[in-house]
């Protein structure tokens, strides 16, 4: 049985490997090009109010911290509870969408996404406030992979695959700092609560055009992993859980060790029971290629920093320059208009360039941007100290995002493609969620007698920290993804 065509971009369907025999022959879907457009324009606003909710609650995160009584470690927690439960249970969810198509999946996810970020917004206390964003988190686990596993099936590899990607990726870039300027605007004129609301009537609009216009995929037969899913999950959990503990308790403390320890033994475990599996959520042959595991890698250090620079630099401009949620989501302009800019142009660099040439420069501009933000003191002005720091960051995400997407699911069989999608946004979130415990804990370590000097000096240490994982990111492509795509039978552009 053949599986489900994709879209070669000039109206006719290419039709892609075969599918095992158990699947469930996926309708034929239609081969204008205005449609693809449509069903890209679906899955990219979709996706966008999942990216832009990990980024929106940033410049709301002072006011949060009034409201309800945070500590600076349990602050975190409404950014961790959301993206642990996203990258926790991201393969599962991709699982998900190989099992019961994707598109039935999607609406699904769509409908959890929408109501959880209603209880988001309505939140009145600690628990329910984190209780509800890992819900929310449930949600997004499930989208986000069905989002890139429909695009991969809808738009055959090469070309038309590449600008179809390059969109996405913008729009990972865009929604993350989009997020910034939208949550400051509703937190300044309204409440941090409106942001969350506004996923309401998105969401209803994104689930009538959806119903109407996505087609289905095959589906496969088999079953849930789920021993691996849990193992995952609660692997990655425990890690934070000690890391955040170690902040206020040290790093000896049992509380510290048994979470750490538990959380290693766990993601040990989680590894031999994938190589067991019949039917694993994450396939160990995804690694086969060195170009992907490179992808994964880099794409975890990559996030981990990009999460600690707007976790941090939106509280120092609110807290050191007394700016207003609005004012602190306007001074991400400069990067938001810049990553834009990059990333429309990136799939004309891919025709010129070859790929490992537009992820180095990327990697390096961000990496640039990220040493001189890390100067900051109290006395830091915003223009040479903050605002072009950020114009290199822009353009680094930009360039990066997409051809890094590329890496990560090119070349998978079709059985895999929902597997290769959810580890792609697996390693974004877990390594967001890691890292950030891991640089607050660093920001932690820094105080001084002054409140407003505590929180730059703080920031200088975490945004160097976020500096360090940049140039692990570099160097993991350079000695993994740059080898790799010289080899001919691994090129595929």
């Amino acid at each position: 049985m053949r599986a489900a065509p994709k879209y070669d971009g000039t109206g006719d369907v290419a039709m892609a490997e075969s599918t095992p025999p158990m699947a469930v022959r996926a309708p034929a879907a239609p081969a204008a090009p205005a449609r693809a457009t449509l069903i890209l324009a679906i899955i990219c606003v979709s996706y966008f109010m999942v990216i832009l909710d990990n980024s929106i609650v940033f410049t709301g995160l002072p006011q949060i911290r009034s409201a309800m009584g945070f500590s600076e470690t349990g602050l975190s927690w409404v950014t961790n509870a959301y993206v642990l439960v996203f990258g926790g249970l991201l393969l599962l969810g991709a699982r998900a969408g190989d099992l019961f198509g994707h598109r039935r999946v999607f609406l699904f996810s769509l409908v959890v996404f929408s109501l959880t970020s209603l209880l988001v917004g309505a939140a009145q206390t600690q628990w329910w406030l984190i209780g509800a964003r890992a819900l929310q988190g449930v949600g997004a686990a499930v989208l986000a992979p069905s989002a890139l596993s429909l695009l991969t099936r809808s738009f055959a590899e090469g070309r038309v695959r590449n600008r179809a990607m390059a969109a996405y990726s913008a729009v990972a870039g865009l929604g993350a700092a989009l997020g910034l300027v939208v949550g400051g605007l509703v937190a300044d004129l309204i409440s941090w609560r409106a942001g969350f609301f506004l996923n309401v009537p998105v969401g209803i609009a994104m689930v009538a055009l959806a119903v109407r216009f996505l087609p289905e995929t095959e589906r496969q037969g088999g079953r849930f992993d789920v021993t691996g899913a849990l193992l995952a999950t609660t692997g990655s959990t425990a890690l934070v859980f000690g890391i955040v503990d170690a902040t206020d308790i040290g790093w000896t403390a049992p509380a510290t060790l048994i979470p750490l320890v538990a959380g290693l033994v766990m993601l040990v475990l989680f590894v031999a029971v994938e190589g067991r599996a019949a039917q694993p959520i994450v396939p160990l042959r995804l690694f086969a290629s060195r170009e992907r595991g490179g992808a994964y890698v880099t794409r975890m250090l990559y996030m981990g920093a990009m999460i600690g620079f707007f976790f941090f630099t939106a509280q120092f401009v609110q807290s050191v320059y007394h700016w207003t949620p609005l004012q602190a989501g306007l001074a991400f302009l400069p990067m938001t208009l810049v990553n834009f800019v990059f990333a429309v142009q990136v799939p004309r660099l891919l025709e010129r360039a070859s790929r490992p040439k537009v992820l180095t420069t990327g990697l390096a501009l961000t990496m640039v941007g990220m040493v001189w933000l890390s100067r900051l003191d109290l006395h830091t002005p915003y223009l040479t100290g903050v605002g072009l720091p950020m114009v290199l960051i822009g353009a680094g995400q930009g360039l990066v995002l997409a051809p890094l997407t590329s890496s990560g699911v090119d070349g998978v069989a079709p059985a895999d493609a929902g597997a290769a999608s959810g580890l792609v946004n697996t390693v974004h979130q877990i390594g967001s969620a890691l890292s950030l415990s891991i640089l607050t804990a660093v920001a932690a370590s820094v105080s001084t007698s002054h409140e407003a000097a505590d929180i730059a000096a703080r920031s200088g240490a975490a945004l160097t920290g976020s500096a360090v994982l940049l140039v692990l990111a570099l160097a993991a492509t350079l000695t993994l993804i740059v080898p790799a795509r010289t080899r001919p039978h691994e090129r595929s552009l």
